[in-house]
């Protein structure tokens, strides 16, 4: 299961690496909700989650993706026997839709907004993992321990505000998108799955 990892991780690095190098496949290929409506470049949906800004941006998002997925994986295997590889496939990619659909709707006439990143499929691991276990211990800074579902809460209430605010370059609304996105996910598709959540939540 870590090689499908593996394959995620190398092909953001490379995809991205490439686009690095060639400026216009990177504009070619990145989120431009004018370009997806108006010229019907629908690829670029999924194609600007595989792009990253910079080599910072990329790392971050590649080892939380790592790091999440990797106990998601297991989770899913649990679950799901069998299904562990397409169903992770399926939040993963579903994600990245969900994530983008603000985005497109609220910027379909702004020919000048673009966004790159896998942050919204990232978000979507992470609360997936929230989901299955809500009070695992996640690092705040990589020191402070805060358990999961309060993290998610202050994330999902950060990320809301932050986005109503436009006040930076951070895609915030593909975080928020992603982030519900992955909560739901498994309990949508398998509704048993509420009651485990709830037994786990009760249990603090």
């Amino acid at each position: 299961m870590d090689t499908l990892l593996f394959i995620i991780v190398a092909l953001n690095i490379g995809l991205s690496y490439y686009a690095w190098q060639k400026p216009n496949i990177f504009m070619r290929y990145c989120l431009n909700p004018y370009d997806i409506i108006h010229k019907k470049q629908f690829e670029r949906i999924i194609s600007h989650a595989f792009l990253h800004s910079g080599w910072m941006h990329l790392a971050i998002n590649m080892l939380v993706l790592w790091s999440f997925g990797t106990a998601l994986l297991q989770y899913i295997d649990f679950f799901f026997e069998g299904g562990t590889i397409p169903i992770f496939l399926i939040l993963y990619f579903g994600a990245i839709i969900a994530s983008s659909i603000n985005d497109i709707a609220k910027n379909k006439n702004d020919y000048t907004y673009n966004a790159v990143g896998a942050s919204g499929a990232t978000s979507a691991v992470v609360f997936a993992c929230i989901f299955f276990a809500p009070w695992h211990k996640l690092y705040f800074f990589g020191i402070i321990p805060i358990p999961g579902i309060v993290f998610g809460l202050a994330y999902l209430f950060y990320s809301y505000r932050m986005a109503k605010k436009a006040a930076d370059n951070i895609g915030h609304n593909a975080h928020f998108w992603g982030a519900v996105f992955g909560f739901f996910f498994f309990p949508v598709i398998k509704p048993g799955l509420i009651e485990f959540f709830i037994n786990q939540l009760i249990k603090f």
